[in-house]
């Protein structure tokens, strides 16, 4: 996915950008992530006044692991992609900080399309807002029911502090 920048924005010529990229990435960037869908972009690319606009959608479906009990979940991810390009040679200060100096004529969307599908995944994805995780003592799924296991011990160093707020 190049876009010729200089062209683009001396010009001021439009280019429609309609492709799948594969996701299989994902999985080595995130462990979490148990599989991974193409990603889908639908963008457009505008140069106007010296510069190249470039926006659209990215969406793909991913399944994760909870990170609280490890369940697979199946989770569609959609994102906005605006980024402004602006040859090197014309850039002069007053440009927003946003906008990308591209020191060549050609710019590869790729790296940018990636980092923008890594945002729109959730940081720490729950199966359920109530999911109460797994046991620390013996790992058992705690949404499939009690385990048994004792969960009143405290640790010998804080023995002390346990009947600090009693009355």
């Amino acid at each position: 996915m190049e876009l010729r920048i200089q062209e683009m924005a001396s010009k001021g010529t439009k280019a429609e950008i309609r492709t799948t990229l594969d996701g299989g990435w994902l999985k080595d960037v995130r462990k979490d992530i148990l599989r991974a869908g193409p990603i889908a972009v639908d963008l457009t690319a505008q140069g106007e006044g010296g510069e190249v606009n470039v926006g659209g959608r990215l969406s793909t479906e991913v399944e994760l692991a909870c990170s609280r009990c490890l369940e697979p979940l199946a989770y569609k991810a959609s994102a906005d992609f605006r980024e402004t390009f602006k040859p090197a040679s014309a850039m002069n200060g007053s440009e927003p900080e946003e906008t990308i100096p591209v020191e060549e004529d050609k710019v590869d969307l790729e790296p940018f399309v990636e980092e923008t599908m890594m945002l729109a995944l959730p940081f720490a994805p729950l199966c359920e807002e109530s999911c109460k995780g797994l046991c620390h003592t013996c790992g058992a799924n705690l949404n499939e029911g009690g385990c048994g296991c004792l969960t009143d011990a405290v640790d010998p160093r804080f023995a002390a502090l346990k009947d600090l707020f009693k009355s």
